[in-house]
C-alpha cells in the first residue's frame, strides 16, 4: 500500500544524488570497459601478477598521477565551469591532455570525453561550447550542472577511475570477484586523503609524473595480443 508520504517526490537533492550514482555507474555507455590505462601492457610484462600487485599498481597511481594531476585539475575544471569561464575550462582541458605521455592515453581521454559528452546530450545538459574534451571536463561539468558539490564530484570521479582498473585487473591478472572486492576496497579507502591532497596543490606544483607507466603505455601500442585500447 502506498501511503502519502511514500508518494512525496524526491528532494532536488536526492533527485541530484541518484543522477550522480547515473553518472558514475560502470554500466554508462561511454565504453570505458574498452580501456586499461597501461595495466594491460604492466600484466604482460608481469609488473601486475596478483592481488597484491594489482593493489600496489592501483595505490601507487592514485598516490602519484591522481592526486597531482587528475583530481586538482578536476577541481580546476569544476571551478571553471561553476563560474561559466569557458577560457578556463579549456585552458584546463588543454593542460591535461598535454600531459598526458602517449598518444594510447591521451587518444582514451579524448574518446571517454566524447562519450561521456554524448551521454549529457542525451540528458540535456546545456552544451559548453568548448572543443577540447577530456573525461575530467565532462564529469566536472555534469556535476557543476546537477549541483554536486566539488569533494563528492572529486571523490567519486576518482572511485570511478579505480572501480574501472579494477575491472581491468579482474580481467587481466586474471583476480577473482572476492580479490576484485578486496582491491576496490583498498583504493577507496585511499581516495579521501588522495583528494585532499589535490585540493592543498597550487599550480606550480601540478604534475604526475609515471615514467614507468609511460614506457609500459608505449609498449602496449605494438603489443602483438591486446583486449584493450590502452
Amino acid at each position: 500500500m502506498i501511503t502519502t508520504t511514500d508518494a512525496v517526490p524526491a528532494s532536488p537533492g536526492r533527485t541530484a544524488f541518484l543522477r550522480l550514482l547515473q553518472l558514475a555507474s560502470p554500466a554508462l555507455p561511454v565504453g570505458a570497459f574498452a580501456y586499461s590505462q597501461g595495466l594491460e601492457p604492466a600484466v604482460s610484462a608481469g609488473v601486475v601478477h596478483d592481488e597484491a600487485s594489482a593493489a600496489g599498481w592501483l595505490l601507487g597511481l592514485l598516490a602519484g598521477p591522481l592526486a597531482h594531476l587528475d583530481l586538482p585539475l578536476f577541481a580546476r575544471l569544476y571551478r571553471a565551469h561553476t563560474a561559466r569561464d569557458l577560457a578556463g575550462v579549456a585552458h584546463w582541458n588543454g593542460f591535461l591532455l598535454a600531459s598526458r605521455p602517449t598518444s594510447e592515453l591521451q587518444a582514451e581521454d579524448r574518446h571517454l570525453g566524447a562519450a561521456f559528452a554524448r551521454v549529457l546530450a542525451t540528458l540535456e545538459v546545456p552544451e559548453d561550447t568548448v572543443g577540447a574534451k577530456t573525461l575530467a571536463g565532462q564529469f566536472a561539468r555534469a556535476t557543476v550542472h546537477y549541483r554536486i558539490d566539488l569533494h563528492t564530484a572529486l571523490e567519486t570521479f576518482a572511485f570511478m577511475w579505480a572501480e574501472a582498473q579494477t575491472s581491468a585487473a579482474v580481467r587481466l591478472v586474471p583476480l577473482g570477484q572476492s580479490a576484485g572486492v578486496r582491491v576496490l576496497a583498498r583504493a577507496g579507502a585511499a581516495i579521501p586523503p588522495a583528494v585532499a591532497a589535490a585540493l592543498l596543490l597550487g599550480d606550480d606544483d601540478l604534475g604526475g609524473a609515471a615514467p614507468g607507466l609511460a614506457l609500459l603505455s608505449v609498449a602496449h601500442e605494438t603489443q602483438y595480443s591486446r583486449l584493450f585500447r590502452s
